[in-house]
C-alpha cells in the first residue's frame, strides 16, 4: 500500500493558498575556496546524499474523488536540475539584493506535481562569496523520516565532492483502481478518516485543530487551557502575497555576558531582545501602550517524551516539539525587567524535566537548526491564528566550523512561513559564536521590516548597557 500523508501533512497542503504557501527556508552564505565553489560542485553534493531523503524524490499524488488523504509517490520525472537551481545578483552583489531575492523567492509557491522542495546557488555576491537559499514544504520535513537537505550537506570538514553514480530506479506510479481499492479499505476499517479528510479539504481548520495538534505533541492541551484571544495590534493583517526579508547579525558572546550579569537563558534574552525591538516598532508606528500591553509569542520548543533516557542524534527524530504560548512585556520600559518577566514566563517550560536544554542539543553533532525550525513551524501550522501575534523559532547551532563540499559556511538564517493574518514570523540560529536572525514580514503589513531588524541591535545595545 502507498505511503499516505499524515493528517498533518494533508492540512498543509490543503489549507495552503497563493497569499499563505507553507514553505519553511533558510539562506546559508558561503566563502568561495581558492579553487572555487560552482555550481556543479553543489549539483553533485546534493545528487551524493539525496539517496538518505527518500522524499526528496516523491511527489504528492491525489486520491480520486478526494476518497482519503494524498499518497507518496516516486516523481517518474524527477530532475535534480529543476530542484536546484542557478541566480545571480546585479552589480554589485550587496547582502540587500541577496534578501530581496530570499523574499522573492520564498513568496512563490512551490509546484504540487513535483517533490516539494528547491534550492538555489546564488553568485556574484559581493566578498568572493556564494549563497544557498532552500525552500522545503512543511509536509516534506517531518522530524521522523526525513530531516531538512541542510543536515546532509554540510560536514565538519571541507570534503571535496567524489565522483557518483546515481542508481536510483523510481517505483511505478500506483494505478487509479489501486489508489481506490486502498482508500476505500482504508474507510471500511477507520470511517471517521473519510468524514476528516473532507473537513480538512473544506479548509475547517477549526473542526480538526485539535486532531491534527496532537500529531505535533503537546499543542492540544494548550489550546485548551489557554483560549482567549490575543492582544490586537498590527501583526495580525490579512496577509498578501508579497513578502519582505531582513536580518540581523549579533555575537553568541554579548548574549553570554548579559546572562552572567542578569541570569536567565540565552533564550529567555533572545526573546527578550526581541520584545524591546518589538517594543520600540509599535511606539514607531503610533500604537498606544501602556505598562501592561503584551504581545503573544508562539515559540516552539523542543521536548523529551517521558520515557527518554537522553538527549542523542537517534532519539532527536523521534522526540517532539512543543509549540508554548508566552506574552511578551511589550509594555514595559526598562529592559532587565522585561528580562524577568520573560524569565519568569519561560521557567513553566525549562523547568520541566522533558525540555531539551540548549547545550543538551548542542551535543547533537549531525543536528541541523533548519531541521528544527521546520519542526517549529509544524507545530505552529497548527495553531489557531487568534491566539498568538507573531512565530518565534530558536535553535542552537554548531559552534565549529560547517563545511558544504569544500566552502565554509559563514552565515546561517532561518526563514519561517506566514500563516493566515500573521505578519511577521522570526527565526533564529546560533551558528560558530554568533547568533543570526531571520525576519520574513508581509510586504504590505510590514513593509518595514528593515526598522525592526535595526531595532532588535538597538534592544541587544540596551541591555548590554555602556559598562563593556
Amino acid at each position: 500500500m502507498p505511503d499516505r500523508l499524515s493528517a498533518l501533512d494533508a492540512s498543509f497542503l490543503y489549507l495552503e493558498d497563493s497569499a499563505t504557501p507553507m514553505h519553511v527556508g533558510g539562506v546559508a552564505v558561503f566563502e568561495r575556496p581558492r579553487d572555487g565553489f560552482a555550481y556543479e560542485q553543489l549539483l553533485c553534493l546534493i545528487s551524493q546524499r539525496l539517496g538518505y531523503l527518500p522524499r526528496y524524490r516523491q511527489r504528492v499524488l491525489p486520491v480520486p474523488g478526494h476518497l482519503a488523504r494524498p499518497v507518496w509517490v516516486d516523481d517518474p520525472d524527477f530532475d535534480l536540475n529543476y530542484h536546484v537551481r542557478r541566480a545571480a545578483l546585479p552589480s554589485p552583489g550587496s547582502d540587500e539584493q541577496l534578501f530581496d531575492l530570499v523574499a522573492q523567492l520564498m513568496a512563490r509557491p512551490m509546484d504540487h506535481e513535483r517533490p516539494l522542495w528547491e534550492a538555489y546557488f546564488v553568485e556574484a555576491l559581493a566578498g568572493n562569496r556564494v549563497a544557498l537559499i532552500t525552500k522545503t514544504h512543511q509536509a516534506v520535513v517531518d522530524g521522523i523520516g526525513t530531516v531538512e537537505l541542510g543536515q546532509l550537506i554540510l560536514d565538519t570538514t571541507p570534503r571535496p565532492c567524489e565522483p557518483y553514480e546515481d542508481t536510483w530506479v523510481p517505483r511505478r506510479l500506483p494505478s487509479t483502481p489501486r489508489l481506490v481499492l486502498d482508500a476505500v479499505s482504508e474507510t471500511v476499517r477507520r470511517p471517521g478518516e473519510l468524514v476528516e479528510n473532507i473537513r480538512v479539504l473544506a479548509g475547517d481548520a477549526a473542526a480538526t485543530a485539535d486532531k491534527l495538534a496532537d500529531a505535533v505533541g503537546g499543542v492540544a492541551s494548550a489550546l485548551r487551557t489557554l483560549i482567549r484571544p490575543a492582544p490586537a495590534g498590527p501583526l495580525n493583517r490579512h496577509v498578501s502575497g508579497g513578502r519582505v526579508f531582513a536580518v540581523v547579525r549579533t555575537r553568541l558572546d554579548d548574549f553570554r555576558k548579559i546572562r552572567a550579569e542578569f541570569g536567565g537563558t540565552v533564550n529567555d534574552l533572545v526573546l527578550t531582545v526581541l520584545t524591546g525591538a518589538l517594543r520600540e516598532w509599535l511606539l514607531s508606528r503610533g500604537e498606544s501602550l501602556d505598562a501592561g500591553s503584551t504581545l503573544r509569542a508562539l515559540v516552539p520548543m523542543a521536548v523529551l517524551e517521558p520515557d527518554a533516557v537522553e538527549f542523542s542524534t537517534a532519539g532527536l527524530v523521534n522526540n517532539r516539539v512543543e509549540a508554548h504560548l508566552v506574552d511578551l512585556p511589550v509594555g514595559e520600559p526598562n529592559a532587565v525587567l522585561r528580562l524577568r518577566h520573560v524569565s519568569h514566563a519561560m521557567r513553566v517550560y525549562t523547568d520541566s524535566s522533558r525540555s531539551v536544554a540548549a547545550r543538551a542539543m548542542l551535543r547533537v553533532g549531525g543536528f541541523a537548526p533548519a531541521t528544527m525550525h521546520s519542526l517549529a513551524a509544524r507545530a505552529a501550522g497548527s495553531f489557531s491564528g487568534r491566539i498568538f501575534n507573531l512565530v518565534i523559532t530558536n535553535s542552537p547551532g554548531p559552534q565549529q566550523p560547517l563545511f558544504a563540499g569544500m566552502a565554509r559556511l559563514t552565515e546561517m538564517y532561518p526563514v519561517i512561513p506566514l500563516a493566515r493574518n500573521q505578519a511577521l514570523a522570526i527565526g533564529v540560529t546560533s551558528y560558530h559564536g554568533n547568533v543570526y536572525f531571520g525576519l520574513n514580514g508581509d510586504r504590505k503589513a510590514v513593509s518595514d521590516v528593515g526598522n525592526l531588524a535595526a531595532m532588535v541591535e538597538d534592544a541587544l545595545d540596551e541591555l548590554k548597557g555602556t559598562h563593556w
